[in-house]
């Protein structure tokens, strides 16, 4: 529990204040031992000074992945020179770490008897081919073999700090279950509040309509200013999380706490203009767990289990915005129409606090980082670095820019793959908010619904997430890891997408379902039928593409998802302006037919990218290529 706090905002607030007296990292305990590798560097910078390995010794120094015999990639080797001498991408600067050698090797070719040495540059950067999944098998069986860790070594002598071991507990990936739950459970809380934020608002629109005589289109600004927000904020938060010195901690903390306090100028404000303005500042700062959570689940979980916390994730995620009316829908109409906004504090605050008492930093650069400048402070040796320290030096502020703003875009632009993913996307999402002006229509001017009924059909929404995760994730459990036990690895990215093959066809299938039979002569349930296999299928559909899409473009995933989400954001924003004078020029029926033939074409292009995503992949420039080690 101390170890949890410690690295929580609080645990850092209070160490800073006590200079470091309470909650101590190991190296600040006065019982702390060196490992021989930091406190005698020189025994890296000198093979010479190696012992030999004795034969008669019961501990081989060999670790499980080095059997003679077998030839398994080494996770560990160096990328090549071509890779390593680029520098103009922010995604590559992890293997930009100039003149790094190995680790002297011991007798026989084994490593010396210090132990195993590990860079990560290999393992973050390969595609999740066969070869992935064997590194991240070897890595697993290294971490339960508790093998010190021998850190790189630079051409300048500088000593990359590592973890300790290969079980060290300060390796997000080596936390328990438990612990990876518990963090779990706080990003997706903090995301359901944040995405609930933004529908929350509509069960007001009556009400600030009256208070400010506003048209509709203008009230609905309030929801769709806010999508823009946090389809803006990611841009500059999810780079920023990156960067080693900040980390993904201060980056949540920091914008969450100013999330919560902007709530409570938005309940209070007196004036359209404010009240619009305060709610894109909301979303914009509520913004970060959209691209930063699944990549804080990514520093804890192994590839084949990401696909389970992506799944639990995405579900809150896609169940905020449809909770949000109903949260609201019957309290509004008895307490006014401020109360939607204090419901986000009442729910914004608690998480907050738990966020602010136990949230650990997932970030391994961030963790490596002050674990370097410990060592230094304790040894005074200069030459103890952390790679992000070594990789800083070689990032420009451009670099920076140039991935938050114009990466996204490039790949978008030229890569085909990634531009299906990003407009398919984009329009389901769009469609997705559209619901919050037809909802209204159709179950209140159709079935006379009150406004607390029109939010509860929403709900519909969570039944279809509920269906898609136990879909999803049996195939996981049921065929996918399996699979990939048998034979050795995923093959090709592609097979990722299986499951989207058949759940494509619902969204077209719900939309026609809901849209022609929204009239009075027919029940309710079954429009709200057509809206549970749409939102069901979607949630299938995106599962597959969000895994998918990093697989292949490993060393863009952060430009991806920002820009993935910011493309959504923005027509989403844009369609709940155009929706309603759709649906009422049209009528529901045509009006969502239309939105419901344009999304054949999604269809069209799942399958396409099933049968041919490997040959687009081999043309793309974007696409990792096979990695040759020294």
């Amino acid at each position: 529990m101390s170890d949890l706090i410690r690295e929580a905002a609080i645990g850092q607030i209070i160490r800073f204040v006590t200079k470091n007296k309470y909650l101590q990292y190991p190296e600040e305990k006065a019982e702390f031992v060196i490992p021989n590798v930091y406190a005698n560097p020189d025994v890296l910078l000198n093979p010479k000074t190696i012992p030999e390995e004795d034969p008669t010794t019961d501990t081989p120094s060999r670790t499980p992945a080095q059997t003679p015999g077998k030839d398994l990639p080494d996770p560990v080797e160096s990328l090549d020179s071509t890779t390593m001498n680029s520098n103009t991408d922010l995604e590559k600067a992890e293997t930009q770490f100039e003149g790094i050698r190995p680790a002297p090797a011991g007798p026989r070719g084994y490593p010396n008897t210090l132990g195993i040495r590990r860079t990560k540059t290999r393992e973050e950067t390969l595609p999740f081919t066969d070869e992935r999944m064997e590194v991240e098998r070897v890595a697993t069986i290294e971490r339960a073999a508790s093998t010190p860790i021998v850190p790189a070594v630079t051409n300048q002598g500088d000593i990359l700090v590592d973890w300790y071991t290969t079980d060290d507990p300060s390796n997000p990936q080596n936390w328990g279950l438990r612990k990876k739950n518990f963090v779990t459970f706080i990003l997706c809380l903090y995301t359901f509040v944040v995405y609930s934020g933004s529908a929350i608002f509509t069960p007001s629109y009556a009400g600030v309509i009256t208070r400010f005589k506003v048209s509709v289109p203008v009230v609905s600004l309030g929801l769709s200013l806010y999508v823009l927000g946090y389809g803006i904020g990611p841009l500059l938060f999810s780079p920023l999380s990156e960067i080693a010195r900040f980390g993904r901690n201060p980056t949540y903390v920091v914008t969450y706490g100013l999330f919560v306090i902007l709530c409570l100028p938005t309940a209070l404000v007196d004036n359209i203009g404010g009240l619009l303005f305060l709610r894109f500042l909301l979303g914009f700062f509520g913004s970060p767990c959209l691209a930063t959570a699944p990549a804080t689940m990514q520093d804890m979980y192994s590839f084949i289990k990401f696909p389970y916390g992506l799944a639990v994730w995405t579900s809150f995620s896609f169940c905020g915005p449809a909770v949000g009316p109903v949260l609201a829908g019957y309290a509004v109409p008895v307490l006014g129409w401020r109360w939607s906004i204090w419901e986000m504090l009442i729910m914004a605050g608690p998480s907050f606090i738990l966020m602010f008492l136990s949230m650990p930093e997932t970030s391994a650069d961030a963790i490596l980082l002050r674990r370097a400048q410990r060592l230094r402070a304790l040894t005074g040796d200069s030459r103890l670095k952390s790679a992000s320290e070594i990789k800083a030096t070689n990032i420009l502020f451009s670099a920076v820019v140039w991935d938050a703003l114009i990466k996204p875009i490039q790949i978008t632009v030229l890569d085909p793959a990634v531009l299906f993913v990003n407009v398919y996307t984009s329009f389901v999402y769009a469609t997705y908010y559209s619901f919050f002006e037809a909802f209204p229509i159709v179950y209140s001017e159709i079935y006379h619904m009150n406004l607390g009924e029109v939010s509860t059909t929403f709900l519909c929404i969570l039944v279809a997430c509920i269906i898609g995760v136990t879909v999803y994730v049996s195939y996981l459990h049921w065929y996918l890891e399996p699979s990939i036990m048998r034979r050795g690895g995923i093959g090709a990215q592609e097979s990722l997408l299986k499951p989207a093959l058949m759940a494509v066809f619902l969204p077209t299938a719900g939309l026609f379902i809901f849209g022609w039979t929204s009239r009075e002569s027919i029940h309710w349930i079954v429009s709200v039928i057509g809206i549970t296999m749409y939102a069901a299928g979607v949630f299938v559909v995106f599962q597959c593409i969000f895994v998918y899409v990093p697989t292949s473009y490993p060393q863009y995933a952060a430009s991806l998802f920002a820009g993935n989400d910011f493309c959504r954001s923005a027509l989403a924003c844009g369609s709940i302006m155009f929706a309603r004078p759709l649906y009422l020029n049209l009528g529901i029926g045509r009006g969502v037919s239309v939105l419901a033939g344009c999304s054949t074409l999604g269809i069209i292009g799942m399958w396409a990218l099933f049968y041919w995503g490997d040959k687009m992949r081999a043309r793309s420039r974007f696409t990792v290529k096979e990695v040759e080690t020294q």
